[in-house]
């Protein structure tokens, strides 16, 4: 690692920046207020995604580390991918909407990253960054320019096609040494208090995600408002559906830390839609349902049945709600809620989305396998102390002495 990743690290920002000096250029500049919707997203990818992975107990360096530095690869090099498909004159001109579009190719990534979460090293971050978000920019184009499909919220090219990226890697990975689980792959009071906060920052900010995009300011509202409906709904839902799966009727944390969110993503691909807003609420709480009931039932299945190990469930949060969102895009266009939709469009969108994802997660998952990437050993797997200088915690004066504290006499 000493040598590896510093190499690969600054060879790719290397090459990263003698693309950027040949083809990227300034674009004119955009004046719909678009700003203040790229710092919500910014904040849902940095903050939102990075501590909703801290619930390891001893992975939270890791997980808001390694996501940042994800991001940080991947903002750059998603310019350039989806750039190649835009350029003038050869050259690519960007704005702020680039910047947004950039994000969103980051997204799927950091969505895979939490099918692998644990069992990965830096090195294959950085690799796997790089192939996703080459094969994203390549089907978000068969996707938005060939099919012409609608997908504002990205249900499809994000949310479903990071989810079965990493599900394909994660399955080309397995290890059979953690069929049963390892020591630290789980939760304590306080990890699962800091992965919260990720889920509060992605549930106020998703709104923006969503909207991001739309192309116009009507469309823009819709997105808002249908999406604002659908997380609301989607969370009642959700707290629901965990008190009755659970054997002694009580909350699970999991549930109430992702598929309270499952609504958002669902409802990505009609969000800009007239579906109306008790449309919304209809796709947010079927979504809340079937992600709470994925946690419970799939999981388990995955791994034990399908050799699947997926730490962060994301095949729950946004595989499921997002092909629940291409399903309700499909029955939107037979409805003709919008007169440009086409149901062959947006069913042709949702298969060549899962399809590209699966091919393209299960090649990279080969090159992951390969020795020089420094894949953790199994004993290691979902522990900081392998790759980050971790502090010691030091133990109080009385627990050193292990002799019980004497009480203080009254003073008079």
């Amino acid at each position: 690692m000493r040598i590896k990743f510093p190499i690969l690290a600054v060879f790719l920002e290397v090459v990263i920046i003698s693309l950027f000096g040949v083809f990227v250029k300034y674009d004119t500049v955009d004046r719909r207020q678009v700003y203040p919707l790229f710092q919500d997203v910014h904040v849902m990818i940095f903050v939102g995604f990075g501590f909703l992975m801290t619930f390891l107990k001893k992975y939270g360096f890791s997980s808001v580390g390694i996501n940042f530095l994800v991001a940080a690869l991947g903002l750059q090099w998603g310019i350039l991918l989806q750039g190649f498909w835009h350029m003038h004159s050869n050259e690519i001109h960007i704005n702020i909407g680039s910047m947004i579009n950039a994000d969103f190719s980051t997204a799927a990534v950091l969505i895979s990253f939490g099918a692998v979460l644990g069992r990965t090293s830096p090195i294959q971050m950085l690799i796997m960054a790089i192939f996703e978000i080459t094969i994203f920019a390549c089907n978000e184009h068969l996707v938005v320019s060939v099919l012409q499909a609608t997908d504002t919220g990205a249900s499809m090219t994000i949310h479903a096609f990071g989810a079965y990226f990493g599900l394909a890697v994660a399955r080309v990975i397995y290890r059979p040494a953690l069929r049963n689980g390892h020591k630290n792959e789980g939760s304590v009071y306080n990890s699962d208090m800091f992965a919260m906060i990720g889920t509060l920052f992605l549930w106020l900010f998703w709104p923006s995600f969503n909207s991001a995009v739309a192309a116009t300011a009507d469309a823009q509202q819709r997105a808002i408002i249908n999406t604002y409906f659908a997380l609301a709904a989607g969370t009642l839902t959700a707290f629901a559906t965990s008190i009755l799966v659970e054997g002694r009727g009580k909350l699970d944390m999991v549930h109430i830390q992702n598929a309270t969110l499952a609504g958002g993503v669902a409802v990505g691909s009609c969000a800009d839609l007239n579906i109306l807003p008790f449309g919304a609420m209809l796709i947010g709480s079927t979504a809340g349902f079937i992600s709470v009931a994925g946690f419970k039932y799939l999981t388990p299945f995955f791994a034990s049945k399908l050799k699947i190990q997926d730490t962060c469930g994301v095949h729950n949060l946004h595989g499921l709600p997002g092909l629940l969102g291409g399903i309700a895009s499909i029955i939107a266009a037979a409805l003709q809620v919008e007169n440009n939709l086409s149901t062959g469009m947006q069913a042709a969108a949702l298969g060549c989305s899962i399809a590209i994802a699966l091919v393209g997660g299960a090649f990279t998952g080969l090159i992951l396998h390969l020795p020089f990437c420094e894949q953790p050993p199994d004993q290691n797997c979902y522990d900081d102390s392998v790759y980050w200088e971790v502090p010691i915690e030091e133990p109080s004066y009385e627990s050193s002495f292990h002799l019980p504290r004497e009480p203080q006499q009254a003073q008079h």
